[in-house]
């Protein structure tokens, strides 16, 4: 069976968000790092993406930057289903112009609610995101893979 938006949502409910994301250095070697992520459309350009929320100072984030595409992969089992295409992030340290900053924190909510994440005190949640600069990184599923 081909991967498809409904896989990928289901592997990523199952795994409660779990999912591996992979992009490239500079000198062409691969990054990875296991993040929460869950399936929501980019505010922006509205296309089916994988979203996850990361620190303004982490690595993956700079390589993401620089690398402007990557790999999300979900698995459950022998299971598992990966989105490919380019990256979008909007943060604090990365406006978009087609984002209004003032929707950051509800934003963030979105992304992490995505990921199946809940809160039990979203002004306190607000309040980290902004002190640690987390930005949300959206990842445009205009490839997808798996076996699922």
């Amino acid at each position: 069976m081909p991967a498809d938006l409904d896989l990928l949502r289901r592997l990523a409910v199952e795994e409660h968000g779990l999912a591996t994301i992979s992009t490239v250095r500079a000198d062409g070697t691969v990054h990875s790092s296991v993040v929460n992520a869950g399936l929501i459309d980019d505010p922006v350009s509205g296309t089916p993406s994988v979203g996850f929320v990361a620190r303004g100072d982490a690595l993956k984030l700079r390589l993401l930057r620089t690398a402007g595409h990557a790999t999300i992969v979900f698995r459950r089992g022998w299971n598992w289903a990966g989105a490919q295409g380019p990256v979008r992030i909007i943060g604090p340290d990365h406006p978009d112009p087609g984002f209004s900053q003032d929707e950051l924190p509800t934003l963030l909510r979105q992304v992490f609610r995505a990921a199946t994440g809940t809160h039990d005190d979203w002004d306190e949640y607000d309040r980290v995101m902004a002190a640690e600069r987390r930005a949300a990184v959206f990842i445009a599923a205009d490839r997808l893979t798996g076996n699922g």
